[in-house]
């Protein structure tokens, strides 16, 4: 795609602004709607419904009414998979469109927005479609006086709370397990970014989910997702998004129904390269890559960056030239490499983290600057000579700042990165693979990555130890096991004859 052409598909695009509920867009039972911004521009995109606790009540109705009816709940796992792969063939065939309207929403690039929703959103929902019919219980043995069967059961009605970041990604990455398990569920998008999952429900509703098993709610996380959180006829809530947040759930299930909370929340990972690593273009672009793809706005972003003392000033150098040589700007432009923060308020939170890492000592080599109004642009930032106490070194950031920790051995290396509240993810880069072993088994953290920056992909579980995250996992066969029940059906077996 090109610029024009980006830009043209832009301007043509009318996104859905009502809540989907039972199979239907609608208002918000209050009437109340809220504003969506381009982050890029400034510029009301659209209107939408905010739903408040009337809205949850009608979309939870509706899903535990489908769920117990078992349209989709007991429908044959065939079907589940029939259904679901004709979804992910209307996101492939709609994929531009969804890039454009996310890139508007979100700020992202549309070259980040193409490569998720092109072929990460599509093959999430491909790859659970063909697990559905081939998840399996078992027998337990017994003595010939019993069979005793363990099955798997859909657990009911499931609330699914996006974070902004990756929108209609992180969608599919809870969406298309809770489908394919056979659950219910209320998707609550990021009140920031809600316009690609109510295009989704859309084409959901076109692939033949039935009415009331995908519902969509916009709304902010204090109305909306309270209601959600504390809603007595929820059974699970997959929640994805800020520590904080995450304990404001396990708080409203513990008032309410005691429902299961499913936490992947922040990070503040370390990029660990020791003294026998080769300082090459390769290593320097997976630390430049890991810190600011997506302009930092990721929870597994490695923004502390422990490098040993023999290397740090040539890896400084070099990876503060890769950082200026980031495009920043038009999210639209398929050359941009850098987009929008994805608001004002983020933008200037930001900007406050880069300034207390001056006040606390650090060294800026490069960056520092917000750009853009009324866009909220920040130029990539590198800082050096960190150390661990500083705030920058210690909090997540969640935008475009790199910081450089000089460490003097392996050893070290290992406990300033384990000196964390967090932990979601790590990266080593070495030349020896058991000092490489030793480093991972270490390392407390839900994924440590290996001579390249790396998440996994979506055959592996990812989530977090600590204020990371809690014992749920996306990705993976694992990520089922949040959306299913374990029952034991115990049969007693007379003498025959």
């Amino acid at each position: 795609m090109t610029k024009t052409t980006t830009h043209d598909l832009a301007s043509a695009l009318k996104p859905q602004t009502k809540a989907f509920i039972d199979g239907a867009f609608v208002d918000a039972a209050s009437g109340d709607t809220f504003e969506t911004i381009n982050p890029a521009t400034g510029e009301v995109i659209a209107n939408v419904a905010h739903c408040g606790a009337a809205d949850v009540d009608r979309a939870v109705a509706a899903g535990r009414r489908v769920f117990d009816d078992g349209a989709w709940s007991r429908a044959a796992p065939e079907e589940r998979k029939a259904t679901l792969l004709r979804l992910a063939d209307l996101v492939r065939q709609h994929a531009e469109e969804l890039a454009v309207l996310e890139s508007v929403d979100s700020g992202k690039t549309i070259t980040d927005c193409l490569h998720e929703i092109g072929n990460e959103v599509p093959n999430f929902f491909q790859w659970y479609a063909e697990l559905a019919d081939k998840t399996f219980g078992k027998v337990a043995p017994t003595g010939e006086d019993a069979l005793a069967l363990v099955v798997k059961e859909p657990a009911g009605v499931v609330g699914l709370v996006l974070p902004w970041n990756f929108p209609l990604l992180m969608a599919a990455w809870k969406l298309a397990p809770a489908l394919a398990a056979g659950c219910s569920t209320l998707v609550k998008p990021a009140e920031q970014t809600p316009l690609t999952a109510l295009r989704l429900a859309e084409l959901a509703a076109e692939a033949g989910v039935p009415p009331g098993v995908l519902n969509v709610l916009p709304g902010y996380g204090e109305t909306t997702g309270q209601a959600i959180g504390r809603h007595d006829d929820i059974d699970i809530v997959s929640f994805t998004g800020s520590t904080e947040v995450g304990g404001y759930f396990l708080r409203y299930a513990g008032e309410s129904n005691l429902k299961v909370i499913g936490l992947e929340m922040g990070g503040k990972s370390p990029f660990i390269v020791l003294d026998d690593a080769a300082l090459d273009d390769d290593l320097i672009e997976h630390a430049a890559m890991s810190a600011f793809w997506n302009g930092g706005q990721n929870c597994s972003a490695n923004m502390r960056q422990l490098i040993d003392a023999k290397l740090a000033d040539e890896f400084t150098d070099r990876v503060a030239a890769r950082a200026n040589a980031f495009r920043v700007g038009d999210p639209l432009d398929p050359d941009t490499d850098i987009g929008a923060m994805v608001t004002k308020e983020h933008q200037d939170r930001v900007m406050g983290y880069i300034a207390r890492g001056g006040e606390e000592g650090g060294r800026l080599i490069t960056g520092g600057s917000a750009e853009g109004a009324p866009g909220t642009f920040i130029q990539p930032t590198v800082f050096s000579g960190l150390k661990p106490e500083m705030t920058i070194a210690r909090e997540e950031i969640f935008g475009p700042v790199l910081g450089v920790l000089p460490v003097s051995s392996l050893d070290e290396a290992l406990a300033i990165a384990r000196d964390t509240d967090y932990g979601l993810h790590a990266t080593v880069f070495t030349r020896d693979i058991d000092r490489a072993i030793h480093l991972a088994r270490r390392l407390p953290c839900g994924t440590v990555s290996v001579n390249g920056f790396s998440e996994g992909d979506i055959k592996t579980p990812f989530g977090g130890y600590k204020r990371s995250g809690s014992l749920a996992r996306d990705n993976g066969a694992e990520a089922l096991d949040q959306y299913v029940q374990t029952k034991t059906i115990w049969i007693s077996v007379g003498t025959a004859g």
